[in-house]
């Protein structure tokens, strides 16, 4: 089985036909979510929160078959997950997609595991400490991307179970959970 670093690609991916639009539309489908699967499993691996389709991106390439994803494929399979609500485009001109291998309410849902499995309950921690503290390492929180923390943090202060205080600067934003 080929491996990118780390993570062991699936079986398609040594098929060429993959790296081209299929035209069939049963077989494109099978091929939408292969794709799809693989791009989620291989970011929340690789902890990789945005894709450029103008950069290089080492999943739209396979040097052993000598293929790549066409500009269109790659827009292709990142809009079938915006349309899932598992990523978004960052910009009007697709050019950078933000990937949610968990979707925001389960961040939130990670989060909360995290304040209670800590004994955080009622103490205030910086922003940063959540993404990068000792704390979070070993978590899935740990190193994730600040606008989907974020995003995570204000669900969870609509919800009333935590507060966010603003600092002076982003380093020193902080939250207040009340699980």
């Amino acid at each position: 089985m080929q491996k990118l670093g780390d993570f062991k690609l699936p079986h398609f991916f040594n098929y060429p036909p993959y790296f081209t639009l299929q035209p069939v539309r049963d077989t494109r489908e099978k091929q939408l979510q292969l794709w799809k699967e693989l791009i989620l499993d291989f970011c929340r691996t690789q902890k990789i929160f945005i894709i450029g389709l103008e950069e290089e991106f080492s999943l739209f390439t396979n040097p052993v078959i000598e293929r790549s994803l066409s500009h269109e494929a790659k827009e292709t399979f990142l809009s079938a997950l915006v349309s899932e609500g598992r990523a978004e485009w960052i910009d009007k001109g697709h050019k950078k997609c933000l990937i949610l291998w968990l979707r925001i309410q389960d961040w939130a849902d990670c989060i909360l595991r995290f304040v209670k499995d800590n004994g955080l309950e009622d103490s205030v921690m910086t922003i940063e400490e959540i993404r990068s503290g000792i704390e979070s390492r070993g978590t899935e929180l740990h190193g994730m991307d600040r606008t989907v923390l974020i995003r995570a943090l204000k669900l969870l202060e609509h919800k009333g179970k935590a507060a966010i205080f603003k600092g002076t600067s982003a380093d020193d934003e902080g939250v207040k959970f009340s699980v």
